[in-house]
């Protein structure tokens, strides 16, 4: 499963690091953001970003998706 997030639907609200802080972010522009182990795929974001999703953190990603507000989280199966 790969995960990434298109920051221009993203509302900042901040759910998804809730949900799965080991894999979303919010940066100090306000948006989220995935994550690969420390590193912050901000630059660039969008598709570019994708990040692999490490074993077990699935289902919290897919929660994270699932309740995002701006629907802004897009998982790959791979």
């Amino acid at each position: 499963m790969k995960v990434w997030i298109d920051q221009d639907l993203c509302t900042g609200d901040g759910l998804c690091e809730e949900i799965c802080p080991s894999v979303f972010t919010l940066l100090d522009d306000g948006l989220a953001y995935v994550k690969d182990g420390e590193q912050v795929m901000s630059d660039p974001g969008g598709a570019q970003g994708m990040v692999a999703v490490a074993s077990g953190l699935e289902d919290a990603v897919t929660e994270a998706a699932e309740e995002c507000p701006g629907e802004c989280i897009f998982i790959e199966q791979s």
